[in-house]
């Protein structure tokens, strides 16, 4: 008998806002996000815009010595997590930081630190090349920079399926809670790319919008006239607890894990599979592993990058796995409001669900002006709105066909 899973606490780090209650603020009432680009010239780009976090200060959350050996995406973490547990009011002891997962994922890691260390190599030479480099830009930093801050010991990686890494660290951290494995769990992603690489990476691809102006109305996932994703940058923690150990401490709980599924579509290493099996295969195997019918669910947190194929794929894949059903459902794309985070897009989503399921409110999906044809379900258009949710379903698709969901159920006492 798998074990309750509870989310008892959030941190995050975005560009709407630092911290729960300000991130919740501007994400219930549709503020937007996007801005143009200030860290470094785009005259050569197509793409000028970005959700950039311009408030961040590394040495509010970290000592002042450390900061300068942190990569920014490690710098997000660190900061995400001790929002996280903060907002937990939780201060484990020594038996339970042995009992704790951490779990966090990124996309790239430390891009910044390998395009400043490349120069340095380049023009300097390799002797000028910081020691520090390698620590600085593997992904796993992010969660050993966690352990090492405040000594967990329990299990301890980073899942790395790009856009859908987070999702799949928060379900993996569900699971080894659900097995009995461990009772606590420091989930959730990290991701700094808004890099000059990163962005021309994506610029090559033709993967981002280059509506920029204005900069806050170029997500618009569902509309007819999107025309790509826009990349953000920012980090999403989440405290996992089993519900004995939440209970035993009467902390406060956000909501309930119950499911999470996992596929590939075996298809193309960008693109999505055209006919949708995969994304449809990891939502069902979410709703089947929670053990709930699929007309029980009320609300999906839905990948919507605003690209073409996605936003119409997603689409199609909700309707083929729930028919008629597809069309009562409330749908919407938080990356309107504040972009996409990459490899931290699941996790601050994530974030974004458990706060609408216990506050009773959705988010909008902004921009949504000009109805596609081929995406003709309820997007909760430009307002938020306020209803129930007693079980959401969350979704992340990544590059390489990778693909994640996750089941949340609104919390009560009864099973």
């Amino acid at each position: 008998m798998k074990k309750r899973v509870v989310v008892t606490g959030v941190g995050v780090v975005s560009p709407i806002g630092i911290g729960k209650d300000k991130f919740w603020e501007n994400l219930k009432n549709g503020k937007s996000g996007i801005s143009y680009i200030e860290r470094f010239p785009t005259d050569d780009y197509p793409t000028k815009i970005a959700g950039e976090i311009k408030d961040f200060n590394p040495e509010d959350f970290i000592d002042k010595r450390e900061v300068r050996r942190l990569d920014r995406f490690c710098q997000f973490a660190l900061a995400s997590t001790m929002l996280a547990l903060k907002d937990a009011d939780w201060e484990p002891t020594e038996e339970e930081k042995e009992n704790t997962a951490v779990i966090v994922a990124s996309g790239i890691g430390g891009l910044e630190t390998l395009e400043s260390q490349f120069r340095i190599l380049f023009e300097k030479g390799p002797k000028k090349v910081s020691p520090f480099v390698v620590p600085m830009m593997i992904i796993n930093m992010a969660s050993g920079n966690i352990a090492i801050q405040y000594g967990f010991k329990g299990p301890n990686f980073a899942p790395v399926t790009a856009c859908a890494a987070s999702s799949h660290a928060v379900g993996y951290g569900y699971k080894l809670i659900a097995q009995g494995e461990v009772e606590c769990a420091i989930v959730g992603g990290t991701e700094a790319s808004i890099t000059p690489m990163g962005l021309a990476g994506f610029c090559a691809i033709q993967a981002l919008s280059t509506q920029n102006d204005p900069p806050e109305k170029a997500s618009k996932p569902f509309d007819a006239r999107r025309d790509g994703f826009v990349m953000s940058e920012g980090a999403g923690i989440l405290i996992l607890e089993s519900l004995e150990h939440a209970l035993k401490r009467n902390a406060r709980i956000y909501a309930e894990i119950i499911g999470f599924g996992t596929s590939d579509d075996g298809y193309h290493i960008t693109a999505p599979d055209p006919e949708g099996i995969g994304a449809m295969l990891a939502m069902k195997r979410a709703i089947l592993d929670s053990g709930i019918s699929f007309d029980m669910i009320d609300y999906i947190n839905a990948h919507g990058t605003s690209t073409k194929l996605n936003d119409k794929v997603e689409t199609l894949a909700i309707k083929k796995l729930f028919g008629e059903h597809a069309y009562r459902l409330a749908i919407s794309s938080n990356k309107s409001i504040f972009g996409h985070l990459l490899g931290a897009a699941g996790a601050v989503e994530c974030v974004a669900t458990v706060l609408s399921i216990y506050n009773g409110i959705i988010p909008p999906t902004i921009n949504y002006e000009e109805k596609d044809p081929d995406c003709d379900l309820d997007y909760v258009p430009n307002k938020a709105r306020v209803k129930e949710i007693r079980y959401a379903l969350k979704n992340s698709f990544g590059f390489g066909g990778q693909n994640a969901s996750l089941v949340f159920k609104k919390y009560s006492n009864e099973k």
